[in-house]
C-alpha cells in the first residue's frame, strides 16, 4: 500500500488522539494534497515548523497502529463485507421469490452502511 495512502487511512482511524492544530495540517497536507508552503501561509508558521508536525504526526501514526492495529482490521473488515456482498448477489440470482429477493437486499443495504 503507498505510504501517503496508509498515512491518510491511519488519520481517519486516529486523528482523534491528535490536536487540532496537528489534525488541521495533517488533513490538508495529506487529504488537501496542499504543499508545505501553502500549509505554512494558511497557519501562519515556518516551512520547517510544518515538515517538523507533519513528521512527528505520522511517527506518533505508526505507532499507535503499530499498537492497536486498527488499519490492519478495518482492511480485514472491508475484505470480508465484500466477499458476503459477492455471495449474496450470487444468491439473489438463484433465488426467485420477491420476499426473498427483498430480505436479499435489505441485508445487502445494512452491510453497506457498516
Amino acid at each position: 500500500m503507498d505510504k501517503r495512502f496508509e498515512i491518510s487511512l491511519m488519520l481517519d482511524l486516529y486523528s482523534e488522539l491528535l490536536t487540532d492544530k496537528q489534525k488541521d495540517i495533517m488533513d490538508l497536507y495529506f487529504n488537501d494534497d496542499l504543499s508545505l508552503a501553502e500549509i505554512s501561509e494558511i497557519n501562519n508558521t515556518s516551512r520547517q515548523a510544518t515538515y517538523d508536525i507533519i513528521n512527528r504526526c505520522q511517527k506518533l501514526l505508526l505507532q499507535y497502529d503499530s499498537k492497536l492495529k486498527l488499519l490492519d482490521k478495518q482492511i480485514l473488515v472491508s475484505g470480508v463485507k465484500k466477499e458476503v456482498q459477492d455471495k449474496l448477489a450470487i444468491l439473489k440470482q438463484k433465488i426467485c421469490s420477491e420476499d426473498e429477493l427483498d430480505i436479499i437486499n435489505s441485508i445487502i443495504e445494512d452491510i453497506k452502511q457498516i
